[in-house]
């Protein structure tokens, strides 16, 4: 490893850092929440905000957006949003007899993707096609999307009704999977003061170009993976398949599906912006363990065994990292 690579490392730590500085002039209490939208970021993966409405989920990427001299778009999916609302439509003039391209919002480096449970099966899937190829079909054109182009989406996991909940496959493609939780009583109060307080909201100022965040992306691929912890990531995928050749046949009745190679891929990606973050230019086994539950508990199927029994796949996920041996 070379040295120009650890002080470039260092570098954009220092970036990042002040990145997630200024948007914590407007965020209290979520800092976890936020520096996994900037692994996310970094790793060039789309991520999926889980809680509560109220918990500022949406506000955190709008700031984010704010943060990065990026194009940002919201969508706010609804049942009866049709694909053409998300990646655009053509638009016929008779007077002409020709037809011209309307982009949708999905054309942006920052999406925000707003309670997408809400949106029929039809357009989550125009969307997350978009989000796989990052090309979106008008038509008989092709348009590729901007680069970078992340999709933050959000949903509520209590609200039932009018609700389409994203199947498995569809939840594979994103990266990581975030549980947002409730803040402390001391950030409430602190939330109170910032956001109902006599100088008004505070917003955040622009940081970091999308060519940094390129930059960025590109050094992160060059962070150095020994071979035993590319064996570590893919043994605590294989141990979401086939628990009792890992030794945990106790977990065996919980899974119903394991986690797919795009998960071990994931894992080393994830990992990568981990050790890039915290000022190294090489992969240790506890940036896996880190991210683990947010790259994993979305791409394993608990058995109904499991849900009567009240274990969910952050159980299953605690265990395996419990017993796999860490090299």
């Amino acid at each position: 490893m070379s040295d120009r690579l650890t002080e470039d490392v260092i570098k954009f730590q220092g970036r990042f850092a002040a990145l997630k500085a200024e948007v914590g002039k407007v965020l209290v209490g979520q800092d976890d929440m936020l520096h996994r939208l900037v692994l996310g970021m970094l790793a060039g993966g789309h991520v999926l905000l889980e809680g509560v409405p109220g918990l500022a989920k949406t506000l955190v990427i709008k700031t984010l957006a704010d943060a990065v001299d990026a194009t940002f778009s919201r969508i706010q999916f609804t049942p009866d949003m049709l694909p053409g609302d998300v990646v655009g439509t053509q638009i016929f003039n008779p007077r002409e007899g020709s037809y011209t391209v309307r982009k949708g919002p999905v054309f942006g480096n920052l999406v925000l993707a707003d309670e997408i449970n809400r949106a029929p099966a039809k357009v989550q899937s125009a969307l997350l096609e978009a989000m796989q190829e990052r090309q979106v079909t008008l038509g008989d054109q092709t348009f590729r999307l901007a680069d970078p182009f992340l999709v933050l989406a959000t949903q509520n996991p209590i609200e039932q009704e009018g609700t389409y909940p994203l199947p498995e496959a569809q939840l594979d493609r994103f990266m990581l999977k975030i549980k947002v939780g409730y803040p402390t009583r001391d950030d409430e109060v602190k939330i109170i003061d910032r956001m109902a307080g006599a100088g008004g909201e505070p917003t955040a100022s622009k940081m970091m170009t999308t060519d940094e965040i390129i930059a960025a992306r590109e050094l992160t691929r060059q962070v150095f993976v020994d071979d035993k912890v590319k064996r570590y990531a893919v043994d605590l995928v294989a141990a979401t398949r086939d628990p009792k050749a890992s030794n945990l046949a106790n977990l065996a009745p919980y899974i119903d599906n394991g986690a797919s190679p795009r998960a071990s891929i994931a894992l080393i990606k994830v990992a990568k912006a981990q050790a890039l973050l915290s000022g190294r230019s090489y992969i240790s086994p506890h940036d896996v363990k880190t991210i683990a539950h947010d790259v994993l508990r979305h791409r394993i199927l608990v058995s109904y065994e499991a849900e009567a029994q009240g274990k969910t796949t952050d159980h299953v996920i605690a265990q395996i990292l419990e017993n796999v041996p860490v090299p």
